[in-house]
């Protein structure tokens, strides 16, 4: 509080929430703690039931904790080669794709957000239309055969090296965040366009390639149906689609089985599989995003609101 004779007095405080303000504050926070116990509680009860009896499961006794304690579930799905060449292939694409969408968002953003380049408008108007418009399935596949991409690695880079949502929200960044000045002067001292971008515009743009990381990064972990219509070998299969065939070979197992105790005995087997793999499938994605958190908030608010 600010004294009469003009000091800064730290032992008093002054506060003007009204009435109304405590009521809203604790009514946001209500709200917000039901909030998160809604998300949380999913979250925890895979956990547990990974780690659970499967009769438990089936029993409906696991709620919070795990009941009857096994790692029954987790040792199927690493003595699975399957499982595994599936995860080995998912991180290569995954790292690879993102590699990739990251330079090419990157060139494409930058001269975008350049008021001297020429033509930008024209260019942007463009990208935008693919937005909203695409040749469809059945012209992509054979565009993609033509290309000889079928059943190669590429086949799941390429094609999506660029999400021009993504393009515009790092473009708004560049645009938003980088000083003009800073540009012009790093010109006047004899820098590149290509300097500039290497020197100057990507050490002060750690937030939004933390964002872009992210949801490139996740998209790729998640991605199954671009492997589904254009991958045939099994050894090239993503995580994503192993699982799905084991997902459906298990219903199936379920409607052709006429054994009700071999059935009984596979269903609570696939319950716990389930779960664990779940599990597995998720956590380099929950181990990535504690790192990039405080990146991830400042560059989607920049990047978003921004310009």
């Amino acid at each position: 509080m600010v004294t009469r004779g003009g000091d800064f007095d730290m032992g008093r405080t002054y506060s003007n929430h009204t009435k109304g303000d405590y009521i809203f504050d604790i009514v946001n926070t209500t709200l917000l703690i039901l909030v998160l116990l809604i998300v949380l509680y999913p979250l925890i009860f895979v956990v547990s039931a990974s780690f659970s009896d499967p009769l438990e499961i089936l029993d409906g006794k696991v709620w919070l904790l795990p009941k009857g304690f096994t790692l029954e579930g987790y040792k199927r799905v690493f003595s699975n080669n399957d499982i595994m060449t599936g995860y080995k292939n998912t991180i290569i694409y995954t790292l690879l794709g993102t590699f990739v969408n990251l330079v090419m968002t990157i060139a494409g953003a930058y001269p975008l957000s350049r008021k001297d380049f020429y033509g930008r408008n024209i260019i942007m108007l463009l990208f935008t239309f693919t937005m909203f418009f695409s040749g469809g399935l059945i012209p992509t596949y054979l565009i993609i055969r033509k290309l000889n991409m079928v059943n190669k690695i590429w086949v799941l880079v390429l094609p999506g090296a660029v999400s021009m949502y993504n393009l515009i929200i790092t473009k708004t960044f560049f645009q938003s965040t980088i000083p003009l000045e800073l540009q012009e002067a790093a010109v006047i001292d004899g820098c590149s366009n290509i300097k500039i971008l290497l020197k100057i515009v990507l050490p002060l743009s750690i937030p939004i390639i933390a964002v872009m990381t992210i949801f490139y990064g996740v998209a790729h972990w998640n991605a199954f149906f671009d492997a589904l219509i254009y991958i045939t070998d099994r050894k090239k299969f993503p995580l994503q689609l192993i699982l799905r065939e084991i997902l459906i070979q298990n219903q199936m197992d379920e409607m052709m089985n006429s054994d009700i105790e071999n059935l009984a005995q596979q269903m609570m087997m696939a319950e716990v599989i389930k779960y664990a793999v779940v599990i597995v499938a998720s956590v380099p994605v929950l181990m990535l995003y504690p790192f990039l958190q405080k990146y991830f908030v400042k560059g989607v608010m920049i990047g978003a609101i921004k310009g």
